[in-house]
């Protein structure tokens, strides 16, 4: 017990000396993760040089779930968990809603409001090879998980059936990509991201065609920065949708929903 407790002191130490906020909490994780010496100390390595504690481990904590996160896949954050906490919500109503998670990552939002709504016809799509690789591992009761660009990849049998639409596409502008931890951006996929100029060019091109798949009555969720929601609620109600902002302290986030009215 006290040469463990020793291992313990030693690895939270370089941990902390790395700049690892909560190096206890990693320790623990780590130690839980690695089934040999060698193997903790070649993660240990890793983490110090680095690499983000999902990456090491393999999975991220989200939603109450374990996400299986590949390397360089982007890392779901904790704010994001509101945008599911509302899909779920406003699919409350519905006896099988068809979800679909665009821009999927690694399928995080999917598999929250899958395992709350088992019944949901779920689908999922990234224009990401690795991010497909993980949101396929952790949804694999979805009804389809494709590589592709937006809805190219999509069947047309899902045009104007998506009850809930999660998109949370990237939306850092570019200017601000270097302000960014280093955790982000020496180890995410830049096209996670960045999202242009102003953060919202992915999303307007997903305005542009969501009214197409959305069910009447259905919702297209995505989230922005509080200084973007403006701009970001706009641009749906420029291609028919009627939209809103949110914000939950909770989750110190902010979300759009646009909803097919007709």
């Amino acid at each position: 017990m006290r040469a463990h407790r020793l291992q313990v002191d030693d690895i939270v130490l370089r941990l902390r000396a790395a700049g690892c906020v909560f190096a206890e909490e990693e320790a623990a994780l780590l130690l839980e993760a690695a089934d040999s010496p060698a193997l903790l100390d070649a993660m240990l390595a890793r983490r110090v040089s680095g690499v983000p504690l999902e990456h090491v481990l393999g999975w991220a904590e989200f939603g109450g779930l374990r996400v299986r996160v590949g390397a360089g896949v982007f890392v779901p954050r904790h704010r994001t968990e509101f945008l599911a906490h509302r899909a779920i919500e406003l699919a409350a109503g519905l006896k099988h809603p068809v979800v679909l998670d665009l821009c999927c990552g690694s399928g995080a939002l999917a598999a929250v409001v899958s395992a709350a709504r088992p019944e949901a016809e779920v689908y999922a799509a990234d224009v990401d090879e690795a991010a497909v690789s993980s949101a396929r591992l952790n949804l694999p009761h979805a009804r389809a998980v494709l590589c592709g660009d937006l809805f190219a990849p999509l069947p047309a049998t899902l045009r104007g059936r998506v009850d809930v639409l999660l998109c949370n596409t990237p939306y850092v502008p570019t200017g601000a990509i270097a302000l960014m931890p280093q955790e982000a951006r020496l180890h995410e996929a830049l096209g996670a991201l960045d999202g242009g100029a102003d953060g919202l060019d992915v999303q307007r091109r997903v305005a542009t065609d969501a009214m197409a798949w959305l069910a009447v009555g259905g919702h297209l969720l995505v989230e922005a920065g509080e200084a973007q929601a403006s701009t970001s609620v706009r641009l749906f109600e420029d291609h028919g949708l009627a939209a809103r902002s949110e914000f939950s302290k909770e989750h110190d986030g902010t979300i759009v929903i646009a909803t097919r009215l007709e």
